[in-house]
């Protein structure tokens, strides 16, 4: 009798049947080898190991990962201890991926590399029969800060009030058009502000005297490939008009090229 959520794998003559299951199964005995596989999600956690990022920090990162078998046939006959070689397969991938990253995006994005990290495990445990449903990145300590020659810029001048609250990435595009916005006389009475819907912090707001236009072609004179891959956010812009009318625009640069 094998349960809802079971699968039997069944060697008749050394050769492998189809999957069996659920309800009554029949195996015929000294000719039948068979082995029980569990449907179920399963989860298992990563222990903190020390990382070295990008920018030279160490930083203890762990990992709890959700896993389930879709087919019971390929996870029996691909690998010999099916739970052994996932663990070792999602430490190796995570710390591979996060030697890439900053100590700041780590920090800042870890929902973000969960999601990418589980797409990586998937495409080497996906031939197992084994898939990853979802992994939270834990973080520990920090061992070692980052050396400051390979640091990104996060500093903002103080000219620049009001940009504590938004990310590095974002700081830096914000920075570029805004320093140019500061320099010349306000043309129009409009107001343009500048919202980072990744941050909850209400300081993350920059108000500046501009035009709609000379702001959005401020933009566009950056935007590359490399920027919008780099950024991954979308921006919302609210225009308060002298009127009272409020009028908003986004700009997505989460994906493509944003041509």
């Amino acid at each position: 009798m094998v349960p809802n959520y079971q699968r039997i794998v069944v060697f008749r003559l050394g050769r492998v049947c189809p999957p069996k299951g659920p309800g009554v199964v029949l195996v015929l005995p000294l000719i039948d080898q068979w082995q029980k596989v569990d449907l179920r999600t399963r989860a298992f956690n990563i222990p903190p190991c020390q990382v070295t990022t990008r920018d030279g920090g160490v930083l203890l990162v762990g990992a709890d990962i959700q896993f389930r078998i879709w087919n019971p046939v390929m996870s029996v006959v691909s690998v010999q201890d099916l739970n052994a070689s996932t663990r070792m397969t999602a430490q190796n991938v995570l710390t591979h991926s996060m030697s890439k990253k900053t100590i700041r995006e780590i920090q800042t994005e870890r929902v973000k590399l969960g999601e990418y990290l589980g797409m990586d495990i998937n495409e080497m445990t996906r031939p197992w029969g084994l898939e990853v449903d979802r992994v939270e990145l834990t973080l520990g300590s920090l061992i070692k800060s980052p050396d400051e020659d390979q640091m990104a810029p996060l500093i903002v001048p103080p000219s620049v009030p009001g940009l504590e609250g938004l990310t590095g990435s974002i700081q830096q595009l914000a920075m570029h058009f805004l320093s140019h916005g500061a320099s010349s006389q306000p043309q129009h009475r409009d107001s343009i502000t500048f919202t980072d819907e990744l941050s909850s912090d209400p300081e993350g707001i920059i108000t500046t005297p501009s035009s709609l236009e000379d702001l959005l072609s401020s933009v566009q004179m950056i935007l590359s490939e490399d920027l919008v891959h780099k950024v991954g956010a979308c921006f919302q812009f609210e225009v308060s008009s002298a009127d009272g009318q409020q009028l908003k625009y986004y700009l997505d640069l989460s994906q493509g090229d944003c041509s």
